[in-house]
């Protein structure tokens, strides 16, 4: 029962420090600049380092103090958790772009973006290179990939290792109840590790060492880092305390059930290893790896060989691949397509999405047992809950919001649409203002119109410090031939029309929905894999299941849905190098 609480409590450290790790991806890419394949390929490593030490620790662990192999493994996660969070200590503070630089020129009001003056841009330049000289190495999210690949190799011994000691030392009857309890306890993981992602997304990167009073951004905005180290770290000392109980129990447990004869066996064994003379020992283990291989080949032919299986194996790698595809970047989706804020697409998947997915999973369980299904009619189930969870999806099409009204990027300066790529940020109402193209710094005009930047929108004058700064005398919004307000523009994008955020409800009803379908069929999918195939063959087809699982969808699918995404970029940001950095503004339709 000890060795079971322990168990469960790391099952529930790596789930969370796993979802942490989800519900941070856009935070990480945002800070370090990134593209979102290689914010994919990050996620990834967490693949690569479990199956660089998967197979070492299944065949040998189980011959070691499996306890004590547990508990290395959870120190190895919290290695891996706190040199995640490391960079952020070593990075200095985040600077955001942009297009007003208050804090360096010690100016607290009268900012004046549309410089018609050679001088003040000649000092924006200067501070840019300075910037750009003191801007820490661009490579400190290689740390945040080792940190994940470490995390990936502690967290491989605890469940093969972990189920392997209670099977061996508790009572037969009792292991489905010890299996459904560490299962439960796992889907609580990715629920607290969503909802404190939620939490440090709303905090802002650098909390406690800069005056948020200064801080022209808010948790809306496409620039906007949270405290995403701050939720490593907690599951960094979650994973530290997993370990310390497994310090202190035993190699192995007494068995009452176990006998003389195998005493006896065992004895048996161990004299005639004794009475083999060397001579013969070096053909008979020749003959032993041979056997070994061949009986290893033929296994491995008849799973493969298996139709059903193999059906069933490359339908998992397509649900798969869209599975991870999906909920990796789902934040990122939630942000781009409805205007939400990280913190909230990371509480809306945490209370919405995981809860229906929970009781789906049960539920098929439940329905496998009460209607005693066969392989034909587990099958039935799986592919008819699969194809409404799939039709469900086909619904997302009708429930996007069209793209954000951007001058001179989604629309023109007049607010007639534009083509695609097609963009041209100045205009004759800004050509005077000697304004950077590539700097994103957001206003949205009394026109309904956002403007790349205050400077772009040809403002003259601002009055007011931090997110309260308002822009005044915009030639832009004259020229939109605008009737209402006064030609001034506030900090940040447009906000989302009415009926964007009434699709967003439908879009969550959706998923939960779909999610639920989804869950339902998942178990008796499962099943399949193992009445499909010859009893003595079912470790081996789960062992490939899983590997190729890993191989061809965990490793993968991340790297490749984050290159389409970069694909329907509109907007880059840009580094105080000038060099282009994180995606600012996504093209919604070519998105969804």
């Amino acid at each position: 029962q000890a060795f079971l609480a322990a168990l469960s409590f790391s099952y529930l450290s790596k789930a969370l420090s796993g979802t942490i790790m989800k519900s941070s991806i856009t935070q990480i890419e945002r800070r370090f600049d990134l593209t979102s394949s290689v914010v994919g390929f990050i996620d990834g490593s967490f693949e690569m380092g479990n199956l660089l030490v998967i197979a070492f620790v299944s065949y040998f662990g189980a011959k070691l103090h499996r306890p004590r192999i547990i508990a290395a493994g959870c120190f190895t996660m919290a290695l891996g958790n706190f040199l995640t969070a490391m960079p952020h200590f070593f990075m200095g503070y985040y600077k955001y772009e942009t297009s007003s630089h208050t804090s360096s020129a010690n100016l607290t009001s009268s900012i004046i973006p549309c410089s018609r003056h050679q001088d003040v841009n000649e000092t924006l330049l200067e501070f840019s290179s300075s910037g750009c000289e003191k801007e820490p190495s661009s490579y400190m999210w290689v740390y945040i990939l080792l940190g994940n690949m470490l995390r990936g190799i502690g967290e491989t011994p605890i469940t093969p290792l972990g189920i392997s000691y209670l099977d061996d030392f508790a009572k037969e009857e009792d292991i489905p109840v010890y299996v459904a309890c560490l299962h439960t306890t796992a889907m609580m993981g990715p629920m607290f590790g969503f909802l404190l992602g939620s939490l440090c997304a709303k905090l802002y990167v650098d909390i406690g060492f800069v005056d948020l009073g200064s801080i022209t951004i808010t948790p809306q905005d496409s620039r906007w880092v949270g405290a995403w180290w701050l939720g490593f770290l907690i599951g960094g000392v979650a994973s530290f305390l997993a370990a310390l109980p497994f310090c202190f129990l035993p190699k192995s447990l007494k068995k009452p059930e176990e006998t003389k004869n195998e005493q006896t066996s065992y004895c048996l064994l161990d004299a005639t290893r004794k009475v083999l003379p060397p001579s013969k020992s070096k053909p008979r283990k020749c003959q032993l790896i041979y056997s070994f291989l061949s009986d290893f080949y033929t296994s491995l032919k008849a799973v493969l060989s298996n139709p059903m299986y193999f059906t069933f194996l490359c339908c998992s790698l397509l649900q798969f691949s869209s599975f991870i595809g999906f909920i990796t970047y789902k934040p990122k989706y939630m942000e781009q397509q409805y205007g939400q804020s990280t913190s909230k697409s990371n509480f809306l998947i945490g209370v919405t999405s995981l809860p229906p997915v929970g009781l789906g999973i049960f539920l098929g369980g439940l329905i496998m047992k009460k209607y005693k299904m066969g392989i034909l009619k587990a099958t039935k189930f799986a592919f008819t809950m699969s194809f409404l969870a799939y039709a469900f999806s086909l619904l997302h099409f009708f429930v996007g919001c069209e793209n954000n009204v951007v001058a001179g990027i989604t629309v023109s300066y007049e607010g007639k649409p534009i083509p695609y790529h097609e963009n041209a940020v100045f205009s004759e109402c800004n050509s005077d203002c000697k304004c950077a193209s590539n700097v994103w710094d957001p206003v949205c005009g009394d026109n309904g119109l956002t403007y790349a930047s205050s400077c772009l929108a040809g403002c003259t004058t601002s009055v007011g410090h931090g997110k309260n700064m308002v822009f005044h005398n915009c030639s832009c919004l004259e020229s939109s031939g605008s009737r209402i307000g006064n030609n001034s523009a506030t900090l940040g994008q447009c906000p989302k029309s009415d009926d964007c955020s009434r699709k967003f409800i439908y879009y969550v009803v959706i998923q939960v929905i779909g999610g639920f379908f989804y869950a339902l069929g998942g178990t008796p999918a499962y099943v399949i894999m193992f009445k499909c195939v010859q009893a003595e063959l079912k470790s081996l087809a789960v062992g490939l299941y899983t590997l190729f699982i890993r191989v061809l969808a965990g490793l993968p699918a991340p790297v490749y849905f984050g290159a389409l995404i970069d694909k329907t970029c509109l907007k880059w940001g840009s580094t105080s190098c000038g060099q282009r950095g994180a995606c600012r503004l996504y093209d919604s339709n070519a998105y969804r």
